[in-house]
């Protein structure tokens, strides 16, 4: 039987391979499957090399996306080998860190690029399994699925709704902190490839180096692939998506609601009961997966409808997620709706960003500090440029002209001035913001 199966993944293209996975994984739901491997052929990797970014920095070994593409395919063939003999060794994650914004830093790994595209090989047999089982409601490092996505369902749900509580969570350090024997424990479930699993463990067991040596965690994930994100989303389908849809939503009065976007989530009730006994319980059940909720980042609100009603000292102006705060206010019909607008700590972090930057350039030609600072402020609008959060894009463009300015003024030991600046720039004008996503407030249900 298990034979026969392999054959037959083994056989056709890789969009072929990926469809009979999904459809296996459909077939045999509840079910661990037990060889898939085969389908990482040379043909399988040179798609996860294509699928793979090609701009990121190297890894321990130095190795650029260009060097390793000027002998690709021998480089594909010799991955795919050592891969399904077991001798492939994930080199150690080069880890760096970065400015939050609020004097913290936030560490990221940089894997090889090598390592890069075997964890994209294997995290396409991962992701054809588990997209069979993933929930509507989880939006994050899921194809076709994104940010703006979970954000609109967001937005419709309380307006819907009226009367709404909230949870808003937040799971303290959870990439760092997930336990290995439970993510184990959660993978026999569905996937008992021993090839598949042994490289899995070998990316668990990799070490980190930094700048005090080559360390080794127990608990994490290999952060910096895209290994890592499929795994949290693994984890916490079982341990936060499975609960609250076979044990939380059934045993509600009223109606629930769970919109998840990788370790960010927020919980909705219709009932005020319901989402206090679920507040409750909602610690002890990650306690019992390793992990903790933060206790400044999670708290319950009431986030009712003003046209209820309610007296305003009763109920929560807003709240945060996804780095857009969240809040009541009327359209222009009259009806109140959710209104989203970025969070003050985004606003201030990318602010802070474009600021230094322009510190950076202060001495390099104009002409290519105008394009470096417009690159910039269209990646804020591609992520920030939602209907109906104009004002801040329009704030943020307006403080970050400011910041060019003056910059460019202490070049010449002068005070920035307005009258001065603005011949400069009708010659080199900074791009407007604009709406790109369509996350307009919906007016309620009638």
């Amino acid at each position: 039987m298990e034979g026969k199966m392999a054959e037959t993944l083994r056989s056709g293209s890789v969009a072929t391979k990926l469809q009979r996975i999904a459809e296996l994984s459909r077939q045999r739901s509840g079910e661990a499957l037990t060889s898939v491997a085969h389908v990482i052929d040379l043909e399988w990797m040179t798609e996860a090399y294509r699928r793979t970014r090609k701009d990121g920095a190297p890894g321990v070994d130095g190795v650029t996306s260009v060097a390793y593409a000027a002998n690709l395919e021998a480089n594909l063939r010799a991955l795919a080998e050592k891969f399904h003999r077991g001798t492939y060794r994930p080199p150690p994650v080069r880890r760096a860190h970065i400015p939050k914004g609020n004097g913290k830093t936030r560490s990221i790994g940089i894997p090889t690029f090598e390592d890069k595209v075997m964890q994209r090989a294997v995290a396409m047999v991962l992701e054809a399994i588990y997209e069979e089982e993933f929930y509507d409601f989880s939006y994050g490092f899921r194809p076709g699925r994104s940010a703006h996505d979970a954000l609109r369902e967001l937005q419709k749900r309380p307006t819907y709704w009226q009367h709404c509580w909230v949870i808003e969570a937040d799971i303290q350090s959870f990439f760092d902190t997930i336990d290995h024997a439970k993510l184990r424990s959660i993978l026999d479930r569905r996937v008992r490839d021993g090839v598949i699993r042994r490289m899995v463990d070998k990316w668990l067991r990799a070490g980190v180096l930094e700048s005090s040596g080559l360390l080794y965690a127990d608990a994490g994930t290999p952060q910096g692939g895209v290994i890592s994100p499929l795994l949290a989303n693994i984890f916490l389908h079982d341990v936060l998506d499975r609960w609250f849809g076979h044990d939380v939503s059934p045993r509600c009065s009223g109606r629930t609601k769970i919109i998840r976007y990788a370790d960010d989530f927020v919980m909705l009730f219709g009932w005020e009961e319901d989402a206090r006994r679920v507040m409750e319980v909602l610690p002890k059940r990650f306690a019992r997966f390793g992990l903790r909720l933060h206790p400044d980042k999670t708290r319950l609100l009431s986030f009712d409808s003003p046209d209820l009603g309610k007296p305003r000292a009763q109920r929560e102006r807003s709240f945060d997620f996804l780095g857009f705060t969240h809040f009541w206010a009327r359209s222009r019909r009259g009806r109140f709706v959710v209104k989203q607008r970025t969070a003050k700590d985004r606003f201030t972090r990318a602010l802070q960003k474009f600021r230094a930057q322009c510190a950076l350039m202060m001495h390099v030609p104009v002409e290519h500090q105008h394009r470096t600072l417009s690159q910039m402020l269209r990646g804020h609008y591609g992520y920030y440029g939602i209907t109906g959060n104009g004002d801040a894009l329009r704030r943020f463009l307006h403080d970050a002209t400011r910041h060019w300015g003056r910059s460019l003024a202490r070049r010449n030991s002068r005070r920035f001035a307005w009258r001065r600046f603005t011949p400069l720039l009708e010659r080199f004008p900074l791009p407007p913001p604009r709406p790109i996503h369509s996350v307009s407030p919906s007016e309620p249900a009638t």
